[in-house]
């Protein structure tokens, strides 16, 4: 829904490169499938496409990562997900840069959710680790036929953040891979339903390459 419109969006601008992942490209078990694409974005960071099927159809995801190393802006997560005609979009934002992100860019994205708040609330269940790092103007939202609203919403979100991301300077490559590296690895040793699955599924070694390297570039 969103990973070909964001891959053909950043190639305007910088080179992509596919990244050779091996066995994680397609993984397989248990009546669930999921196909990883991964992309060095030259000059930026790393961008991954990931898409799910399950339930013989009746239920799919896409998750969507672009992680940036050599501009100082936020990491960004879009996640569809359909599951007996229900959709569920998620446009994350979280706090990954070494200085505070501009103002403008959070308005705009808080505007998406404002005009929609008609629509129902996507609210996770307990606490998480990066809840204090998640930006509050990330877009949340659940119900049924609102396909092409979520895929006009997602597409507006990334729009707003790669205006800014083109805006922005070159930063401390080094400094800023750390802060990326941390989301990654504590996402996978902290786990949530997703990365459980994953795990359970294929195994650590592989879960952590999948999760870890092909999602968020971190070697």
């Amino acid at each position: 829904m969103l990973g070909e419109y964001v891959k053909e969006e950043l190639s305007k601008k910088y080179e992509l490169k596919t990244r050779d992942i091996g066995e994680c490209e397609k993984l397989s078990k248990k009546g669930m499938t999921f196909e990883t694409k991964s992309y060095n974005v030259e000059g930026v960071g790393n961008l991954c496409i990931l898409t799910m099927k399950a339930m013989m159809g009746l239920m799919k995801m896409e998750t969507v990562v672009f992680s940036v190393n050599e501009k100082d802006a936020p990491l960004i997560n879009l996640d569809w997900i359909k599951v007996m005609g229900k959709e569920t979009l998620m446009c994350e934002l979280y706090d990954t840069q070494i200085d505070p992100y501009s103002e403008e860019p959070l308005l705009k994205m808080q505007k998406l959710s404002d005009e929609d708040k008609n629509i129902e609330d996507y609210v996770a269940s307990g606490k998480h680790w990066y809840d204090d790092i998640l930006y509050p103007c990330s877009y949340k939202k659940t119900g049924k036929q609102l396909h092409d609203r979520f895929e006009a919403v997602g597409k507006k979100f990334f729009d707003i953040y790669f205006d800014e991301l083109q805006k922005l300077p070159g930063c401390d490559v080094g400094g800023k891979r750390e802060k990326n590296q941390f989301f990654a690895e504590t996402l996978f040793s902290k786990g949530g339903p997703a990365v459980d699955q994953v795990k359970k599924l294929f195994g650590e070694t592989i879960a952590k390459k999948l999760v870890v390297n092909c999602m968020y570039g971190v070697e």
